[in-house]
């Protein structure tokens, strides 16, 4: 029988090392509001959802996040505690213009009201070309592994690949702080929007039955109802 979750709970404080726990057992989180689940539904078909996880000692560019890099050369990089001085905000209008589908509501939506204080650190890994925000992503901090909450961008700016280049930057990051792990949330067995976080070297996949398996070997069974 196939294993279905669908949990949720509140949780408004975590420590380090219970970010870590949380991660490995599948939870995500926007704002203090956290779940995992293993169905659901996308471009009206049902899809099963895998937890991914980046071991950091396996990671290697490819020769495509190679040339991201060189597409960003020139451009100031930011990392700090976020502080919101409406840039994000506007960018974020922006950004959720691209989506014909489940359109996000507010950054609130996936930061809550107190980003970086609930519920856990958090810093914002910023692009900005001269002094104009061009993209911007979210990463919890725990004690041996980092996720990544949410990132977006100017879509006049995708010649850049500029949601890679804040993915790599963030993996750059936990590197330098000796993470082991990063975890760049969900995506889905079957082929996807979602699939460009399937194209880092090192990738592992959360099976609900099962734990952590190289990403290789998932394959993409039937969703049963």
């Amino acid at each position: 029988m196939t294993l279905k979750l669908d949990e949720y709970h509140l949780r408004h404080s975590a420590t380090p090392a219970e970010m870590d726990w949380l991660l490995n057992e599948g939870w995500r989180h926007f704002g203090a509001l956290f779940f995992r689940y293993t169905h659901t539904v996308s471009d009206d078909r049902p899809v099963n959802v895998i937890p991914l996880r980046l071991d950091l000692e396996k990671f290697t560019p490819t020769k495509s996040q190679r040339r991201v890099w060189k597409k960003i050369d020139g451009l100031t990089v930011r990392i700090q505690p976020p502080e919101f001085d409406g840039s994000q905000h506007a960018l974020f209008h922006q950004h959720k213009q691209r989506f014909t589908e489940n359109v996000p509501d507010s950054l609130e939506t996936f930061l809550g009201h107190q980003p970086g204080v609930v519920p856990c650190e958090m810093v914002e890994v910023a692009l900005l070309d001269g002094p104009r925000l061009i993209a911007a992503s979210y990463l919890d901090l725990g004690q041996e592994s980092v996720s990544s909450i949410y990132g977006f961008f100017d879509p006049a700016e995708a010649h850049r690949s500029p949601g890679i280049a804040t993915m790599l930057l963030e993996i750059e990051f936990a590197r330098a702080r000796s993470c082991r792990y990063y975890y760049p949330g969900y995506a889905f067995r079957e082929p996807s929007h979602y699939d460009y976080k399937k194209q880092f070297r090192g990738l592992d996949f959360y099976d609900w039955q099962g734990g952590w398996w190289p990403l290789a070997q998932a394959t993409a069974p039937a969703t049963q109802d």
